[in-house]
């Protein structure tokens, strides 16, 4: 009888032992819509439901729900989620609050139109040092992932590296990158990240892989000159990646995204 009590008593503290924290609990993650317009002017949700999704996915990835920031150019519109609005300050002033609270690290997704040394965010045009100068403060020395869906992205990389930061681009600092019509649910880039998320553990997969979709896609529907994503890896945070695994439980049950119909005229 007194085994019997022991073993009940084992299996109940096994049962209320703190689950093993995972690599991101402790980073502070934002997601920045830039823009609500396709490249026709027309309003269109492309980089909005790219923002919702790949929410959705930071946290399966095993990221803290309330370490999750969202910003919308369009905010007012998204009375369910209420994002913060997107423009340099209120990014400037949240992440930072947020920053102070989850101190191990920083992910930082924007997905907008581009344009040489800037990037759209509210009707205005942000210079890529302004994106710096954010990311500097808020994460001066911490392992930092930046990504970046946009024209020209590959400008982000001479204008931001630093040993702690890896940064994904959607494009070469000389390119377009495609897919931000109104008929479209997500940009090339930002679906193939979505796509790609669930299939990999790592940040380097998770480039590699987006980066052959990407490829893929283009070729599949004509569009020229390729986009070819780029990616620079700092010394120090080249090191701490392998050790930054993604946690992917819950996400490969989803049914995958549908590739959006060929629209061979739009890009960011």
């Amino acid at each position: 009888m007194r085994g019997l009590l022991w073993s009940v008593i084992a299996v109940g503290l096994m049962l209320v032992q703190p689950a093993i924290a995972g690599p991101f609990d402790n980073w502070a993650a934002m997601v920045i819509a830039g823009d609500w317009h396709a490249h026709s002017g027309a309003p269109s949700e492309v980089f909005d439901n790219a923002r919702r999704d790949l929410a959705k996915e930071f946290e399966q990835m095993g990221f803290a729900p309330d370490h999750i920031q969202q910003y919308s150019a369009h905010a007012e519109a998204d009375s369910k989620i209420k994002p913060f609005h997107a423009d340099p300050a209120t990014i400037a002033a949240n992440f930072k609050k947020l920053t102070q609270q989850a101190t191990a690290g920083c992910l930082v997704y924007l997905t907008s139109h581009g344009a040489a040394l800037g990037v759209a965010m509210s009707d205005t045009l942000v210079p890529i040092r302004t994106i710096g100068d954010l990311v500097d403060e808020s994460c001066p020395d911490r392992p930092t992932i930046v990504i970046v869906s946009a024209c020209y992205s590959g400008m982000f990389i001479p204008v931001m590296l630093a040993p702690n930061r890896m940064i994904i681009t959607a494009a070469r600092g000389d390119r377009t990158s495609f897919g931000c019509g109104e008929d479209l649910k997500y940009t090339f880039f930002d679906q193939c990240i979505l796509e790609t998320l669930p299939k990999v553990t790592t940040f380097p997969a998770l480039y590699d892989k987006a980066k052959e979709c990407v490829a893929a896609r283009e070729m599949a529907e004509h569009v020229a000159p390729p986009s070819e994503p780029q990616v620079y890896t700092g010394a120090t945070i080249g090191q701490q990646l392998p050790m930054l695994t993604f946690s992917v439980s819950g996400s490969e049950s989803e049914a995958p995204v549908k590739p959006a119909p060929p629209n061979p005229t739009v890009n960011q």
